[in-house]
């Protein structure tokens, strides 16, 4: 069960976010019925690329046996 906090690995792109499929964000923010969940993603500087709405059928919990990588994004304001 995915909790606030917990971090999250996109299911698939959310091109309005400028967000790919395989993104890791934080929930910062889970909707009644766990329809849905507000996720934030960062920069690997520490900065907020954006903050995403998703479906709750976009996002998974993060395994133990996964390694995050890296990819270049737009400026972050």
């Amino acid at each position: 069960m995915i909790k606030e906090h917990d971090r999250v690995v996109l299911t698939e792109d959310v091109a309005q976010s400028g967000l790919q499929a395989g993104d890791v964000g934080t929930v910062i923010h889970i909707y009644q019925y766990r329809a849905g969940y507000e996720v934030e993603f960062f920069t690997l500087a520490g900065g907020t690329f954006v903050v995403a709405s998703v479906n709750a059928n976009q996002v998974r919990a993060v395994t133990s046996n996964e390694l995050t990588h890296t990819r270049p994004v737009a400026a972050v304001a």
